[in-house]
């Protein structure tokens, strides 16, 4: 594993998201009762840059999810398309943000939505979804 992976890895760890490198685990953590968010990783400087501090962010925000995972595309890659089927209707994005509810993709926020935005616009967008699906 380079360093650069390692790094987005450790930043996500450190943050408090649990990884889930495998579709056991994957499964295990979306077919618990609650709520999850899943940030998807992803070496992309550009995006990745600003995704992971808004995700480390959100572990301070007021309503929060039961749960905050990870999985790392292009490292983790049966995780991270076993984590993909739970999240219907929307296509492969990295990195990007899904909130699942009791197994089921309530919302997400997709690399198109982070990339080329402060840090600050997707933590809004995920304050926003955290508001209506985790109070």
């Amino acid at each position: 594993m380079n360093d650069v992976v390692q790094s987005a890895r450790d930043e996500m760890t450190e943050a408090g998201y649990e990884h889930l490198s495998t579709p056991e685990e994957v499964d295990k953590t979306f077919k618990d009762e609650g709520t999850t968010l899943v940030m998807v990783n992803s070496v992309c400087g550009c995006a990745g840059g600003i995704a992971r501090p808004a995700a480390a962010y959100m572990q301070n925000y007021e309503s929060k999810p039961d749960r905050f995972v990870t999985v790392f595309a292009g490292q983790d890659r049966e995780a991270t398309d076993h984590a993909r089927e739970y999240f219907e209707g929307y296509g492969p994005s990295s990195p990007s943000f899904a909130l699942m509810k009791n197994g089921e993709i309530q919302t997400m926020v997709e690399r198109h939505e982070i990339e080329g935005h402060e840090p600050i616009e997707v933590v809004q967008k995920l304050e926003a979804a955290f508001d209506e699906h985790c109070s």
